[in-house]
Parts: C-alpha cells; structure tokens; sequence
C-alpha cells in the first residue's frame, strides 16, 4: 500500500474512491430504509443517456449527464407524488424511457461507442485533478444537508408521524432526490454507469444487517463504504483487477459477512 501511495494517479484515486464511498455511505442507508435501491439503478441508466446525448451533441459528457439526470429524478418524485403510483412503477417507467433515448443517441454517435464504454464500466485509476475538484465540491455540497440528516432520518423511519408533525416532507423528497443525482452521475466517472447503484445499496444493506438504530447504520455504512474502498483500491493495484468491481467486490464480501453473522443466534 505504501509503494502504492508514492504514485500521483494511485493517490487521485484513493481521495476519488473515498469521497464517492462517503456521499454513497451517508445516502445509502436513506435508499435502504426508503426501499429506493432500484432508483439507483433508475438514475444510472438516466445518466447513460445524457452520456450518449453528449456524445450524440459532440460536447462534454457528463456536463449533459448532470442535468439531464437531475431532471428525471425530480420527474420521478413529481409523478410519485401526484400518483397513485408507486414509486418503483414511476422509476420503471423512466428507467425504460433513458434506456430507449440512451441506445438511440449512441446509435446516432457514430464513433463515439468507445467512450461510452468508458463510462460504462469507470476507472477510479484515471481519476484527473478536474474529477477530483468536481467531487470535492459536491462533498461540500453534501455537508449541507447535514442538518436536515435529522428530519430526513424522522421521515424515513415514520413518514406518516413526520408529515402529521408538519415536516416538509415532499420537499425533502425532491431535495434527496435532486441530490442523489448530482452525487451519482460523478461518481460514474470513477466507477461507471453499470457499478455505480452498488455503491449506494450494498454499504447501506450490509449495515442494515447489524445494525440496531439509524444512526448506527448511518455511522456502520460509511465505515463499510470506505473500508471497502481502501481494500478494493489495493486488491486492484496489485491483482491489476479493475478498480470500480474490486471494490463493489468488497462491499458484497462485507455483505456476506453481515447475513451469515444473522444466521447465528444472537446476531444482530
């Protein structure tokens, strides 16, 4: 690790991988406990079609990934909300739709499907100074919603009780939401579209798991989360495995960890 370290693109990746797995680690227990794991998946693929429209429009991929991911997961919220649908029917719904505009702008970009593939799977190993800057500041972003940790947590746990004590609720929603899309679409440069739902179930799952109250959970997820990253980023560089599925590789190994520790009595 420490032969590791004295290289400038191994220590990009170690700051990369462990701001993603802390803004993944504090929302993972919230997509866990709100049963939102296939939103990961949904806003994943939302992020792949503003990938390939910005391929398709020859300008900055994830400059069109961002808002175009941001857009429909407020879409989402807004027709769950004004639905008798559930929400998993309405992240479905525009799962399909990004995944049809998705395949339809790359089919349109011809010449481009190689730098898809490129976000498709992530490097953290090619984590540039430009990457690192756009994650820190969304980590400063994600420090503001520390103090609305308690509301969300209140309605996550009893959202009823929460709505009849007047929090605003829905607009928390949108705000987690909106949120939650920012933090995925630049963590999928480091991890890609097809791995970057993991990192925001599996810390969250594992901890669930042994967790006895939220707080607990929230504090469990993002010492899994980054425990997973170190390990990962190691296991990558000295395997030469690929650094994204190493660490999800990890998290899942953790995970396992955690159920067969359920299977005895006494644990949890």
């Amino acid at each position: 690790m420490l032969e590791a370290l004295a290289y400038p693109f191994f220590q990009r990746a170690l700051l990369a991988g462990l701001l993603v797995s802390l803004l993944s680690g504090l929302l993972s227990p919230l997509v866990v406990q709100r049963r939102l794991s296939f939103l990961g998946d949904g806003l994943a693929h939302a992020a792949f079609a503003g990938v390939a429209l910005g391929l398709f429009l020859r300008g900055e991929p994830l400059g069109f990934a961002l808002p175009f991911t941001f857009l429909v997961a407020l879409a989402i919220t807004f027709v769950k909300e004004r639905t008798e649908l559930s929400e998993d029917t309405a992240i479905g719904v525009f799962f399909a739709l990004s995944v049809a505009l998705g395949a339809v702008f790359l089919a349109k970009a011809k010449g481009y499907v190689g730098d898809a593939m490129g976000y498709l799977f992530g490097s953290l190993l090619a984590v540039g100074p430009a990457d690192l800057w756009a994650l820190g500041l969304v980590f400063l972003l994600g420090l503001f919603l520390l103090p609305l940790w308690g509301p969300l947590a209140y309605a996550t746990l009893d959202r009823e009780l929460a709505l009849a004590d007047r929090v605003p609720v829905g607009r928390h929603d949108y705000l987690l939401s909106g949120f939650i899309a920012v933090a995925l679409v630049l963590a999928v440069k480091v991890v890609g579209i097809l791995l970057v739902a993991a990192f925001l179930v599996i810390p969250g799952a594992a901890a669930r798991l042994l967790a006895r109250t939220f707080a607990g959970l929230t504090l469990l997820s993002l010492l899994l989360a980054a425990l997973s990253t170190l390990i990962g980023l190691l296991a990558s560089f000295l395997l030469d495995w690929p650094s994204g599925a190493s660490v999800v590789l990890v998290q899942a190994l953790f995970f396992a960890l955690a159920f067969t520790k359920t299977l005895f009595p006494g644990g949890k």
